[in-house]
């Protein structure tokens, strides 16, 4: 693990923090439900109203997600846009993918197919 990584994890759910040019990465292996989400939430970093928190979720090791992965992933929207940054969804697949577009999640939360594309400005 590189020097500006960091993992977390219990149960059926890790994440693994890493940053990227001031942008927080958060690369989710695992469920996310109600008995994980918690992991979810403990790793999102602190809305910062100064810093202006940009964050990228990974999702593309998440097989699948209940709607307490819906709600916490709405809840991290407005956060960070309330601190003046934003929050951005990648590698969404198969049920979970069709879980975000099913709830509307996708348009109201940024979603790319790469990390390189959800890393531009």
């Amino acid at each position: 693990m590189a020097d500006n990584e960091e993992a977390v994890g219990h149960g059926q759910l890790s994440v693994v923090r890493s940053d990227a040019d001031g942008i927080t990465v958060l690369a989710l292996r695992g469920e996310v439900d109600y008995q994980s989400v918690g992991v979810l939430t403990g790793a999102m970093p602190p809305a910062d109203a100064e810093a202006g928190e940009r964050v990228v979720l990974d999702l593309s090791g998440v097989t699948f997600m209940d709607s307490s992965g819906v709600n916490a992933l709405i809840a991290a929207h407005q956060a960070t846009r309330a601190a003046q940054g934003w929050l951005r969804l990648v590698g969404a697949r198969g049920a979970v993918q069709r879980t975000v577009q099913l709830v509307g999640l996708d348009s109201l939360v940024d979603c790319h197919a790469t990390l390189q594309d959800a890393l531009r400005p």
